[in-house]
């Protein structure tokens, strides 16, 4: 690998780490699937191969190669199929151009279109959880309710503070969070999120104006993250994905 396509999957790396990340449903399995994807790609693997992708979208196809390749079972056991998967993360959570997602995934635009019609459907079948939102700016708070509701999930609660969120996880056991990581002078939704994980479990999904901040693979890190701002369809998949576990929905 020459240094110049070096540099290229570097920079690309972030936007690898969310998709594996969101597309296992952990951190460290995601960072793990990029590494996999890094070596085949080194090595003139399968994830290489051609259709002048540049090094973020051929970072993706080996990303997905190396899922498959490990991926056991059927993918009947849940309402999106892992095709259904794929199509909106790329579309949606990366916003991969519609040629390009037909290029990774080895099919047609037409294919592509048809995909992500069924998917949209199949979204609407995701089982049912109670969301706490945590989110200081009042609009985008009504903004998450309403995408919330329309994904046919209730919200648990609405915590503008990092007290507050705490406060109601407390009371409401949530199923999901969704939380914003600047709160102004109401705290940090991180720490918010660290205190509720102390006597509660739950997925978590982290909004951000900023998310390379968070993908740098260096730390403990959020295994989903959507950036602000986003698209209903961003928040939909997310939070199907971080219901279901990610794989461990197959």
């Amino acid at each position: 690998m020459v240094d110049a396509e070096r540099q290229d999957l570097m920079q690309a790396l972030p936007f690898a780490r969310r998709f594996a990340r969101a597309l296992e449903g952990s951190q460290s399995q995601g960072d793990q699937l990029v590494a996999r994807a890094i070596r085949s790609l080194a090595s003139g693997g399968s994830g290489s191969s051609g259709h002048d992708l540049g090094a973020r979208f051929r970072l993706y196809r080996a990303i997905i190669a190396a899922f498959r390749s490990r991926l056991s079972g059927d993918e009947q056991g849940s309402s999106l199929s892992l095709t259904h998967r794929l199509v909106l993360l790329l579309t949606s959570l990366e916003e991969v151009p519609l040629p390009a997602v037909a290029l990774i995934l080895d099919c047609t635009e037409r294919e592509v279109l048809t995909e992500i019609a069924a998917a949209n459907e199949g979204l609407r079948s995701v089982a049912e959880t109670s969301v706490l939102i945590i989110e200081d700016e009042p609009i985008i708070a009504m903004d998450i309710q309403d995408v919330v509701l329309q994904c046919g999930h209730h919200v648990a609660g609405v915590a503008y503070t990092e007290a507050d969120a705490v406060r109601i996880a407390r009371e409401t056991r949530p199923g999901l969070i969704l939380a914003d990581i600047n709160l102004g002078g109401g705290g940090d939704g991180m720490h918010a999120v660290g205190r509720i994980m102390k006597d509660h479990q739950a997925p978590v999904i982290f909004v951000t104006a900023y998310p390379e901040r968070l993908l740098t693979g260096e730390q403990e890190e959020p295994s989903f993250i959507i950036t602000k701002p986003f698209e209903p369809t961003t928040l939909a998949i997310t939070t199907y994905q971080a219901v279901t576990g990610g794989l461990k929905a197959f």
